[in-house]
């Protein structure tokens, strides 16, 4: 005697059969009836755009607002963040003025500040790998460091 259970094939009708035609009814009553914003599709594309497959991505090894100790009666005090990429460190300090940080090991960079796809400043970091910006990210922002031998891409944080 043989039980009338589905085997997952897709043949039959057990419980995984209706299961599976549920969920397929579900979807398509939830692309009629609330469908993606065009705007949140366009930056998902956009956010997919910024991939580049050789960049290396930065780890935040600190983080002042979960590490740091917090001293009593101190005035509000600036982030300090760093991030690690291999033998890369990127220090940065965000203030109400802006951004500064350092690339070490020293050397020439650009740091693209992005907020969205598009870089929203571009700092110069100098032979010491010293850079300044008066842009001072106010949401979700990452950085984009380019030196003459790799690119490198901070996570995304909130401000």
């Amino acid at each position: 005697m043989s039980d009338d259970i589905g085997d997952g094939t897709g043949f039959g009708d057990g419980p995984d059969v209706e299961e599976e035609l549920l969920e397929e009814e579900l979807r398509q009553a939830a692309s009629l009836l609330d469908p993606v914003p065009a705007a949140l599709l366009q930056s998902a594309v956009d956010a997919f755009a910024l991939r580049d497959l050789e960049t290396r991505v930065a780890e935040l090894t600190f983080d002042s607002l979960v590490d740091a100790i917090p001293v009593r009666g101190a005035a509000a005090a600036p982030r300090m963040l760093t991030f690690s990429a291999g033998q890369t460190v990127l220090d940065v300090e965000l203030t109400d003025e802006g951004l500064i940080g350092q690339v070490l090991p020293p050397a020439p960079a650009r740091i693209d500040i992005l907020t969205g796809p598009y870089p929203a400043a571009t700092a110069e970091a100098d032979d010491m790998g010293r850079f300044t910006s008066t842009v001072t990210p106010s949401g979700p922002f990452a950085l984009r460091l380019h030196t003459t031998d790799e690119t490198v891409m901070t996570e995304w944080l909130r401000a």
